[in-house]
């Protein structure tokens, strides 16, 4: 018999699960009946080709595989811990707290989720406080290396919202239709994040309306998502355009990063009948900035042989204009001219970071214990001529475009 269960619950499952393998009933005097614990993580280590920048998987974290080091365990290794409170059949609670790397390249712990959850009707509950940003099919599952098939989310769709929680409340009603489940979900909330590139992201305002429906094997998913951005780091460079008159007013209006509309649209969907599994998702989202228009996705799919899971993937990103003639120098005198020339660049160096690539990976999965799987994967990227691909550390020999071949070796397991 296979189990149907929304995202949120199985993640949910996955914490009460755990805490019934690893024997908990020893735990110190807690309500066996109120508290469930687990955790999950994941061990990894990555190899790039590209050796004049870093590769990592969010622009949250300062460094990666290639430059900083030939083999990264910081790219994909994550531990972390979760409480589950069931207070009355009506009324729940849900901590989860997590370890990995920082943008301040510490492993200090932070809150992921931290919600309180009601339940209104059978149909209808409210959570209240920090919960999953609901944008992708796998969103709650995003960070559970041992419940996906691969080394990590594919980043050609998933690099393009790399902030992972939201601080507020959300809706969600739940309707049997067939044989199958359908979840209707609107969030609304806020998030300020460091980025060692952009320096504090703000958005605020934010709205996230999705649907997904579950049916015997297949789950479908859809999302619409609308918020304001500030990235505050970059006002200075915009406010140098502005001293540059008509002109630089228009490509300050253009590509500030100051109270603008950011939209994505995505949808997804999985089969998986347990022998194989096909999953494909697609995404657009548009900052109306300097960070552009970029669309992304991917289709992947894997044969089940035993404890073994071979998989092949393929993904695909785009993005609009990728550079700018920025402020004219001509007629300039030599000082604004020279200055002039260094706002350009840096307009160009924020465009080119927009990620314009295609991917193929093929990977192996061993679930050689019961609750802990090992994954090798290799990625073959061929970058966009112009894009440095959300590459970090660029170093003076760095040339956009080119191919990046990754290797990939992680352990998932849950406790």
């Amino acid at each position: 018999m296979r189990i149907v269960l929304a995202p949120r619950d199985f993640v949910r499952v996955i914490a009460g699960s755990a805490w019934v393998i690893c024997g908990a009933a020893s735990g110190a005097g807690l309500d066996e009946s109120m508290f469930s614990f687990g955790g999950f993580g994941t061990l990894g280590m990555v190899h790039s080709s590209e050796h004049e920048a870093d590769f990592t998987t969010t622009s949250f974290k300062p460094n990666g595989a290639g430059y900083t080091r030939d083999w990264s365990a910081d790219v994909d290794s994550l531990v972390a811990a979760q409480v589950t409170a069931r207070f009355t059949p009506q009324l729940s609670a849900i901590l989860q707290v997590m370890a990995q790397q920082n943008e301040n390249n510490t492993y200090w712990p932070h809150v992921e989720w931290a919600d309180v959850k009601y339940q209104l009707t059978p149909e209808l509950d409210i959570r209240v406080g920090r919960t999953a940003v609901p944008t992708f099919l796998i969103t709650e599952a995003r960070n559970i290396g041992y419940s996906n098939p691969w080394v990590r989310a594919p980043v050609d769709l998933y690099g393009l919202n790399p902030i992972t929680n939201i601080d507020g409340v959300d809706l969600s009603y739940r309707t049997p239709f067939g044989n199958g489940i359908q979840t209707l979900t609107a969030s609304y909330g806020y998030r300020n994040q460091n980025a060692p590139m952009f320096g504090l992201l703000k958005v605020h305002d934010n709205w996230i309306i999705t649907d997904t429906a579950e049916f015997g094997a297949a789950t479908l998913h859809i999302a619409y998502q609308k918020a304001i951005l500030v990235v505050p780091h970059l006002d200075p460079l915009f406010d140098a355009f502005r001293e540059f008159g008509p002109q630089g007013v228009a490509l300050a209006d253009r590509y500030g990063v100051t109270n603008k509309p950011a939209t994505f649209f995505g949808v997804g969907g999985m089969y998986d009948p347990g022998g194989w599994f096909l999953t494909a998702e697609w995404g657009t989202s548009d900052l109306h900035s300097a960070l552009g228009r970029s669309s992304g996705g991917y289709v992947s799919g894997g044969y089940r042989l035993g404890k073994f899971t071979p998989y092949l993937t393929y993904g695909k990103s785009t993005a609009d204009n990728l550079s700018d003639p920025g402020l004219s120098v001509s007629g300039l005198p030599p000082a604004l001219a020279g200055e002039a020339t260094a706002l350009n660049g840096a307009l160009n160096s924020i465009l080119s970071t927009k990620r314009v690539q295609s991917t193929v990976s093929a990977g192996l999965r061993w679930d050689f214990l019961k609750n802990a799987d090992l994954k090798m994967q290799v990625d073959h990227t061929r970058i966009g001529a112009g894009s440095s691909d959300e590459l970090i550390n660029l170093q003076p020999g760095y040339r956009p475009g080119g191919i990046v071949n990754l290797i990939s070796i992680v352990v998932d397991f849950l406790f």
